[in-house]
């Protein structure tokens, strides 16, 4: 078993570090090791099987940015440990520094402001680096470099984004990106719909397994087909799904007595879904077949099993309609549940094994729910998630991604898993104006992305059960909150009325 030590400054008490033991290791090619994280005093100890280099992913409090998941550059193990603030300033540095030469080869102006911030970033890191013999010296320093990265990766990216949407909007007056939401497993009132109709031009209908058939054989339709007539009634794009969602308890549970019997379990799930590609053919040619394959949690099916099912139903789904684009939805996709050790595929390598084996996929629906514990994925900054993006596009193949990220803390009466708001990741309190502000700087930035061909949210009303608390654009009384104000901007800045 491999060790990697890292030194914990001292003006960081442990007690107000609650994310640290969520760190992982990570191999060159965002392979995450099943990791476990001890704190030794002053010492941080990451294990892992392998003894090859790695990059350690954890979060760390900077000066307003709340607790981002940060990433140091690539390490030999050592008996000799790191100094933790240098590390991840280093990676945050190099990372930075990487990113905007591929920037400016693609004809990217940089900002007047960046490069001071660079600047200042650089040469504090190198007083910290020349500082090593006294820790706290050296992490005082590298804290600051990394605020001063930070800065210059916030500047950076946004200018990026900025550059970007003038671009296209030079080629396209209304971006061809469509922006939906899902309806959810509820029927909603006719103000809200409305509503709705005044923000997005997608609509998901989930026809989710677990609604549409909660007793063996007792199939009932009357909900989804109320939303799908609704949604061509009024010219909307409709994608149906996710039918499968392998997450726990996201199955019938009538299935349960059926777990571990593979191939019965793979005659229902082609079953049902080509009963439902079939019912809707002609009206849906946009299906999300999976969901939460990648992590899985439902039924005890191992990895192997969750990925032959997907491949499976793709078939079904291809049988009943040739001409539907077949998408799968993959969660979490930095990958950070990989340091629990239970699967060996990283999310990309996930997709992209059904890619190789000739599945018929149109795309893929990245999940991306931020501030969620005790699954969900870790706050990341700009720069870190335009890179994830970026990463995802190397399948080739049209990118839909899916945002939820919440308005308050607390309980949420309608939440239909064991989720909770984690508060202080991002950079302010969670509240209705963190969710708007966060929603305003990431969907612009995805717009920026032409092989982002659909932005969604996962809910729209806290008043209907949904999977993430709070997340909705309206309150359990059917308020709209900020965020939905923030979302009409959008549209009207990006598909101005014609």
């Amino acid at each position: 078993m491999g060790v990697m030590q890292f030194v914990i400054p001292s003006w960081l008490p442990v007690a107000d570090w609650p994310e640290a033991h969520r760190g992982f290791l990570s191999a060159p090619d965002q392979s995450v090791w099943p990791t476990r994280i001890d704190i030794d005093g002053s010492l941080l100890l990451c294990r892992r099987m392998s003894n090859d280099s790695s990059k350690l992913s954890i979060a760390w409090p900077v000066a307003g940015f709340g607790r981002p998941v940060l990433t140091t550059a690539s390490l030999p193990e050592r008996s000799e440990p790191y100094l933790l603030v240098v590390e991840l300033a280093r990676g945050k540095i190099v990372q930075l520094r990487n990113q905007v030469a591929t920037w400016q080869s693609g004809n990217m102006q940089v900002p007047p402001e960046f490069p001071p911030l660079q600047r200042s970033a650089q040469q504090l890191f190198a007083r910290a680096v020349a500082q090593q013999d006294d820790p706290n010296v050296a992490s005082l320093l590298a804290q600051q470099a990394l605020e001063q990265a930070c800065l210059a990766a916030d500047l950076i990216t946004r200018s990026y984004a900025s550059q970007r949407l003038q671009f296209r909007h030079r080629q396209y007056p209304q971006l061809p990106t469509s922006l939906g939401c899902s309806l959810g497993d509820t029927l909603l009132a006719t103000p809200q719909l409305e509503q709705f109709g005044q923000v997005f031009s997608g609509v998901a209908v989930p026809m989710q397994w677990r609604c549409i058939e909660p007793v063996e054989g007792e199939l009932h339709w009357e909900i989804p087909q109320a939303q799908v007539d609704w949604a061509i009634a009024n010219k909307h794009l409709v994608r149906g799904g996710p039918l499968l969602d392998f997450s726990p308890n996201g199955l019938p549970p009538w299935l349960e007595q059926w777990s571990g019997d593979f191939f019965n379990l793979q005659s229902f799930f082609c079953d049902f879904v080509e009963t439902t590609v079939s019912k809707y053919q002609g009206q849906l040619r946009i299906w999300e077949i999976a969901a939460r394959a990648n992590s899985g949690g439902a039924l005890g099916l191992s990895e192997e099993n969750r990925l032959t099912l997907v491949a499976r139903v793709l078939e079904a789904a291809r049988r009943a309609d040739d001409d539907a684009q077949l998408l799968i939805r993959i969660d979490q996709p930095w990958g950070d549940y990989q340091a629990r050790g239970q699967h060996k595929l990283a999310p990309l390598h996930f997709a992209d094994a059904l890619v190789r084996a000739g599945a018929a996929l149109s795309g893929i629906n990245l999940e991306i729910a931020i501030g969620y514990s005790p699954s969900g994925s870790a706050s990341r900054d700009l720069l870190d998630f335009s890179r994830l993006i970026d990463f995802w596009s190397l399948l080739s193949i049209p990118l839909h991604v899916t945002l939820a990220f919440p308005s308050h803390t607390g309980p949420d009466e309608q939440v239909t898993t064991d989720l909770e708001v984690a508060p202080d990741t991002w950079r302010g309190p969670v509240s209705e104006a963190a969710q708007g502000a966060w929603l305003q700087e990431h969907i612009a930035l995805l717009l920026a992305k032409p092989y982002v061909v659909a932005i969604f949210w996962n809910h729209l009303s806290d008043a209907q059960p949904h999977r993430f608390p709070h997340a909705g654009l309206f309150d359990a009384s059917h308020r709209p909150k900020a965020a939905f104000g923030d979302l009409q901007r959008l549209r009207s800045v990006h598909w101005p009325e014609s």
